[in-house]
């Protein structure tokens, strides 16, 4: 190879292991998954044996001081946004530099091209599974403290009357769930919601159905454990939708987290009049979330003014409640007595 190859090679995996182990540090100390820093580090083992016939030779032709392009910086490459802006740039770096490699080996080593096009293949599959966890609208739902469900059976006062002074005694967020609507009356009532949570600039969030949650345009849907699955939710409402998931242990948790989640629900934290269940998540799986999970996290079940400081002590921030605040007899007032207990 000549010696102009062998800079661009030398140059490019230079750019490729640096890049590789930005994404590494990702899985292993934000996301803590161990599955993933296995492949990323098994990818890393594999770039430098299929770059070994080479790399020795091409650092004696490593110029940096007369580098042209060393001195060519635009401004963004100065800064990153956030967390997500990093591993973003680092992936799209890698696929750049493997592929430039690939392109110059094929000019004298196609066998090694060949090894560095299989590389870059199980680069893009691992980049998907990272691109599921960067979530910039989880920075949306960070700030929520009191998240309302709004359940017409569970009402004392007109469902929509209800969701309204919910808001005005200080609900963050609220999500409209019916379970036994026609899709019909379903779609319309959702985009009454969204229209109210849309005047007073508080977060709509819709059950289950994430195809009228986007025909109404709310900021996002919520799904269970036997709703339709997150990965799959995630691809029907891109990226700029808020994406909430229900789990009842931390497996499920950390799995949400990998699959697209922007938020999750913890519980059931109590016994609840709302939504029986045989099971009782508690106060342990809590302060395992508070503990390991990076995404915001929601408590929910049973929550009422007389045990929300329970809750707190677990670690959660946030919580949401149907009963406490529809079943009362003064929501508004409910709710401005339950935010009270959260910002404190």
């Amino acid at each position: 190879m000549n010696s102009a190859t062998l800079r661009i090679l030398d140059a490019n995996a230079n750019r490729a292991r640096e890049a590789l182990r930005v994404v590494e540090d990702y899985a292993r100390f934000a996301l803590d998954d161990g599955e993933l820093s296995a492949k990323l580090k098994q990818l890393r083992h594999d770039f430098a044996a299929a770059t070994t016939g080479f790399v020795d030779e091409a650092i004696l032709h490593r110029d940096t001081p007369g580098d042209v392009g060393t001195a060519n910086k635009t401004p963004a490459e100065q800064s990153r946004e956030d967390l997500n802006h990093v591993v973003t740039a680092a992936g799209k770096r890698l696929g750049e530099a493997l592929r430039t490699i690939e392109e110059y080996l094929k000019t004298s080593d196609p066998v090694r091209a060949s090894t560095v096009e299989k590389i870059r293949y199980a680069f893009y599959a691992i980049e998907q599974r990272i691109a599921l966890t960067l979530r910039p609208a989880a920075c949306l739902f960070a700030k929520v403290r009191l998240y309302v469900l709004i359940t017409e059976s569970v009402c004392k006062k007109p469902w929509l009357e209800v969701a309204e002074q919910a808001i005005l005694g200080g609900a963050d967020c609220l999500q409209f769930r019916e379970k036994s609507l026609e899709t019909g009356e379903f779609y319309a009532r959702a985009k009454e919601v969204v229209q109210l949570c849309r005047r007073h600039n508080v977060i709509s969030i819709i059950n289950d159905r994430a195809d009228i949650a986007l025909a109404v345009d709310a900021d996002g849907v919520h799904v269970g454990q036997t709703d339709l699955p997150t990965r799959e939710a995630r691809k029907l409402i891109g990226n700029k939708k808020i994406l909430g998931v229900s789990t009842h242990n931390l497996a499920q948790a950390k799995q949400a987290v990998l699959d697209g989640a922007d938020y999750i629900g913890v519980g059931p934290f109590f016994r609840s009049a709302t939504k029986s269940r045989d099971f009782i998540a508690g106060t342990d799986y809590a302060r395992q979330v508070a503990q390991q999970i990076r995404v915001p996290a929601v408590a929910i079940a049973g929550i009422s003014e007389q045990n929300v400081d329970e809750v707190l002590a677990s670690g959660m921030t946030a919580v949401a409640v149907t009963a406490a605040v529809c079943g009362a007899d003064d929501p508004r007032a409910a709710a401005e007595r339950l935010k009270a207990r959260l910002s404190r």
